[in-house]
This record gives C-alpha cells, structure tokens and sequence, in this order.
C-alpha cells in the first residue's frame, strides 16, 4: 500500500469516528447540565416553598383578624389546620407557627403581648406561646398605624430540605411574618 492509500485511509477512519467524538462530547457536558437542570428545579421548588410560608402566615393572621370581639382556642386550631391544605402538594415537616395579640401604647413607645399561641405541624405546643406582657418589637409603620389599638402577629417558619441534595443539601429555614389590626376594632379575647 502506498503512503498516499495508507493516508487516505487514516482520513477515512478518522472521519468514521466523528460520531464517537460528539459522545465523548456529550459525556463531558452531561454532569454540567444535569448540575444546572436540577439546581434550577431546586430553586424553583424553594421559591415555591417561601411563597406557601408566607402564604399560610398571611392566611392565618387575616383569619384571626376577622375575628369579632371574641375568638376560641378550637377556631385558632382550625384556622392553623389550613396551612396543610395550603402547603400541597409538597409535605411541611417542622413548620412551626405562632399567633399573637400584641397591645401597642398610645404613644407607641411600648409593646406587649396580650395573648399567644404557637403549633407545631399543626399541633399545639405550649413551649412556642410567647410570655403575657412581655415585649414584642414591631416595625416602626406599624407601631405608627396601631397606636392605642392591638395587632395580630402571625409567625409562620419551615425547615425545606432540598429534593436531591445535590446541589445544596443543608435544610434552609423559611421564616414569614405577618402584621394585622383587628378588622372590628379593639382587641380580640382568646378563650
């Protein structure tokens, strides 16, 4: 064979393995893409799961803030109960929620709370109410607006854990927090 043939037919066999040197490309970009793929699917699921959180916080302070005169500890207990047909489709272990009647003085220098409940996936749990009168700080605007009047703060908090781990795999705490005035006036009694 002569060197002519001999390097027409290097050409030929080179060109024959073409298609193998597309795999070995996709090869090395395959982890790169999978990386990102899931890694925006975490983050989209995350950004879903803050968007429940503050969700079920603002739902549960509007529900109690509707409330006229007087609100029971079974109706609290319903309106917490709602938060796990709002966080679906995804499950909510540890979410932790806390419901509070803050008084606010007239010159809106001083903040306490008049009553508090906290849950535990939807289960009371005692060890989350905040202590009567003590001091809860407020932002300035509403200190401002609820001078001499109550405010219902709903604290809503939930540990995500990432789907595959890959790409972050520490659980990230989500914390909401919510401010209304009782939509009647005055305050609301918790029996």
């Amino acid at each position: 064979m002569t060197p002519a043939r001999r390097f027409a037919a290097l050409i030929a066999r080179f060109r024959a393995q073409e298609a193998a040197a597309a795999a070995v490309e996709f090869a090395l970009i395959l982890p790169i893409m999978l990386v990102l793929y899931t890694g925006a699917n975490e983050a989209s699921v995350l950004i879903s799961m803050d968007r429940k959180v503050q969700l079920i916080s603002g739902t549960v302070g509007d529900l109690v803030a509707r409330s006229e005169g007087d609100l029971s500890e079974a109706v609290l207990a319903d309106y917490v109960k709602v938060a796990s047909g709002l966080v679906s489709p995804y499950v909510a272990p540890g979410m932790v929620q806390v419901v509070s009647q803050v008084q606010v003085s007239l010159d809106g220098t001083t903040t306490n709370i008049t009553w508090s409940r906290g849950f535990t996936n939807q289960q009371a749990d005692s060890s989350l109410n905040r202590a009567i009168g003590s001091t809860y700080t407020l932002p300035a605007a509403v200190t401002d607006i609820a001078r001499g009047q109550s405010v219902i703060v709903a604290e809503t908090g939930l540990p995500y854990i990432p789907l595959f781990g890959l790409v972050y795999s520490a659980p990230i705490n989500l914390y909401r927090e919510n401010f209304y005035l009782p939509r009647f006036g005055g305050s609301i009694a918790l029996k």
